[in-house]
């Protein structure tokens, strides 16, 4: 029996901690309370350890551990953890399926409960042979059954990128590697642009095949797919991932529609951002010109991100007020303090008003309550089948690689209202609302692509319609007056030639500051940008799309 690491007995009613043999001993009041304890009790039944390891279980279990690793005694590994089946596929498999020799570790400095370690490897497939060399941890917590130290076993115990399901193998790769151009031929790497890092990993994984490359050995991360998933919703999680060449293959050529000097632009502006992240589109034609999120190495935000839009959202939602004749450019249009429906009170940014107004003003100054006093003039499905069948949303968008493609769910009474300012359940990201403003300015909904679809002969998304050509007129004109004197005029300034643009600021619980959006275009160049926590969208993301419009 241990208390922090010491041996215990009970002696005469009182508790004696021996501390190592001949080392003398001392003696702890045998009333005392708290800690762990697994002293006897009265029914001589011992009592399950509890509370956290000590330092000293930390380093012994952890050591025990590597040292059974290392060895090759992978069942005697395996028990050490609270997981001991898993435990036992996941490191057999790090042997047998990623060929994985000649393993040593060496442990650093615990922190607390968590041990970190260098693992130094050998790779051998066939008579290729490669060093490996990464860093990794582990926690140690206390079993409640037996009150023994245990491993708190997880994947990323093996390798820090490992989840649940995902495997290690080492072999000729699933697919070529690729050599991705840009729209004129320009190499797009991940040295030169770190933020495509994802999206490079996606484009091998799905056209890799389809170039004239040829594979390579590799060690790689076979990623699982959710319960019930195909291989398409995997992919659009999570790629599998490349972590060691033994050869490297041939790589194929594959074009994108990216334009290398935006994309450098996008990346130089979200930089500027913790997190943010930017879309670029060609309105003309749908083409993708530039994928940008920061941290570069982080979740996609920009394809697969799914935030409230804000005011963005008012774009879609006046093109159907303007088409049922309930708003018009020049028309009066009620912009109060205050508005309700459905039992909940809706206001404006610093509780403004206009008096007196026309729609126009209250689309430039992104007046609230002039969309929630039309709530109850429009079916509950009515902005949904507008989303979808002028602009696209929620379509299978068939880009090339794995993308969120926006949702405006039927909602009823105050989440209604509120889906009309773009709060509620409506849910987008850069992509999407770049598309928005690309349609308006084209006046079609073309699906946003990566990749050609004559490579694989896909077929992309169709929009069931367009726009009337009035509501159409009105709304460029709406934007229009947003990017030259509304809450886009600052950084849109200087901007010339076809402009509009629509700011939107969400409300996320538990943030202090909104996220900020900007959704426009410039010719035939629309962008979209979200900066989470970024306060207003003029203020935060309007630059990022400002300075890709300027370079576009």
């Amino acid at each position: 029996m241990r208390t922090n690491g010491a041996k215990v007995a009970v002696v005469g009613g009182v508790v004696v901690a021996v501390v190592g043999a001949g080392v003398g001993t001392y003696a702890l009041m045998s009333d005392s309370g708290g800690g762990s304890s697994s002293v006897t009790s009265e029914d001589d039944r011992p009592r399950v350890k509890t509370g956290p390891p000590s330092a000293a279980e930390v380093r012994t279990t952890a050591r025990k551990f590597l040292s059974a690793w290392e060895s090759g005694s992978l069942k005697k590994a395996a028990a050490l953890t609270d997981s001991p089946a898993d435990a036992a596929a996941a490191l057999t498999s790090y042997h047998k399926d990623a060929r994985i020799s000649d393993v040593a570790f060496e442990p650093g400095r615990a922190s607390q409960r968590t041990v970190p370690f260098k693992v130094n490897a050998v790779i051998a497939f066939g008579t290729q042979k490669a060093p490996w060399q990464y860093a990794s941890e582990l926690t140690v917590t206390r079993d409640k059954s037996t009150g023994k130290p245990v491993l708190d076993w997880e994947p990323s115990v093996v390798h820090p990128h490992l989840r649940e399901g995902d495997t290690l193998k080492t072999g000729e790769a699933d697919a070529p590697p690729i050599k991705a151009v840009d729209r004129n031929g320009v190499e797009l790497s991940t040295k030169s642009h770190p933020a495509l890092r994802g999206v490079l990993a996606s484009l091998r994984e799905r056209y890799g095949d389809k170039t004239d490359g040829r594979p390579g050995v590799e060690l790689w991360i076979s990623r699982a797919a959710p319960k019930g998933a195909d291989a398409k919703t995997r992919a659009a999680e999570r790629p599998d991932e490349t972590l060691k060449v033994l050869s490297k293959g041939t790589p194929g050529t594959l074009r994108t529609t990216l334009d290398a000097r935006l994309q450098s632009n996008a990346e130089a502006q979200v930089n500027k951002h913790r997190k943010a992240a930017v879309v670029a589109v060609k309105p003309s034609t749908g083409e993708i010109l530039a994928v940008a999120n920061s941290p570069a190495d982080g979740f996609n935000a920009a394809l697969q991100g799914s935030y409230a839009p804000g005011s963005t959202m008012k774009v879609i939602t006046s093109s159907l007020l303007l088409e049922k004749g309930l708003a018009g450019y020049d028309k009066p249009h009620p912009c109060p303090k205050y508005s309700s429906y459905g039992g909940w009170k809706f206001q404006n940014d610093k509780k403004f008003e206009i008096k007196d107004g026309t729609f126009a003003q209250s689309f430039a100054r992104s007046c609230n309550t002039a969309f929630i006093t039309q709530a109850k003039k429009i079916k509950d499905d009515a902005l949904t089948q507008q989303a979808r069948d002028v602009f696209g949303i929620g379509l299978n968008w068939q880009t090339g690689v794995p993308t969120f493609d926006g949702a405006v769910p039927v909602q009823h009474d105050a989440p209604k209202a509120a889906s009309m300012i773009g709060q509620g359940g409506v849910r987008m990201n850069p992509l999407n609302m770049a598309s928005v403003a690309a349609t308006v300015q084209s006046g079609t909904f073309r699906q946003p692509y990566l990749v050609s679809p004559e490579l694989d002969n896909r077929q992309l998304a169709k929009a069931p319609r367009t726009l009337s050509a009035d509501a159409l007129q009105q709304l460029r004109a709406l934007m229009r007056l947003t990017a030259t004197s509304g809450t886009a005029a600052e950084p849109m300034s200087g901007l010339s030639g076809d402009i509009g643009a629509k700011t939107g600021s969400a409300e996320v619980m538990n943030q202090k500051k909104p996220n900020g959006w900007l959704t426009a275009y410039r010719g035939d160049v629309a962008a979209a940008a979200v900066v989470p926590e970024g306060g207003h969208g003029s203020d935060s993301a309007g630059p990022v799309v400002a300075a890709i419009l300027r370079a576009g």
